[in-house]
């Protein structure tokens, strides 16, 4: 028999170092989860990808039982470290903080594509050209698709 969902928690936690202090433990203790039993299964599963901020879709099920789906870390922080940038601009619009090219963000929506809703790379490409320019960084040279064309 299935097991009846309860409820979803989506949470944002550095790899390898959940804990229960805020943002994990009142999110899980407020809907009656063992919090330590989490945070020793997260940090075991992103030994790999320690430091780096993950998102995480954790699935509350009817009897305080849960499992936990990691998802691929969120673009804007992909391409700030492709920039080599700590922060993104505070006006985007006006103040350009650094550069990515295409390649870059090819690499980046490759990483990405599993959790896009984009079916071919270069719409998810254009998804990170766009979050690239909301954060005020600048994408440089030529996009792939055009030069294919000429």
């Amino acid at each position: 028999m299935a097991k009846e969902v309860e409820t979803y928690v989506k949470l944002q936690v550095r790899g390898g170092q959940a804990n229960p202090a805020p943002p994990v433990g009142p999110a899980l203790g407020a809907k009656g989860l063992n919090i330590m039993e989490f945070c020793k299964r997260f940090n075991a599963r992103t030994q790999e990808s320690t430091g780096k901020l993950l998102p995480v879709v954790i699935t509350v099920f009817k009897y305080k039982s849960f499992e936990f789906v990691i998802k691929t870390p969120p673009a804007a922080t992909q391409i700030l470290e492709a920039a080599k940038l700590k922060k993104g601009s505070a006006e985007s619009n006006r103040d350009k903080v650094g550069s990515v090219t295409w390649d870059d963000l090819k690499v980046i929506a490759e990483n990405k594509m599993e959790d896009l809703n984009a079916f071919t790379i270069e719409s998810a490409m254009k998804m990170m050209a766009g979050t690239a320019r909301s954060i005020g960084v600048t994408v440089s040279g030529t996009p792939p698709w055009e030069t294919a064309e000429a």
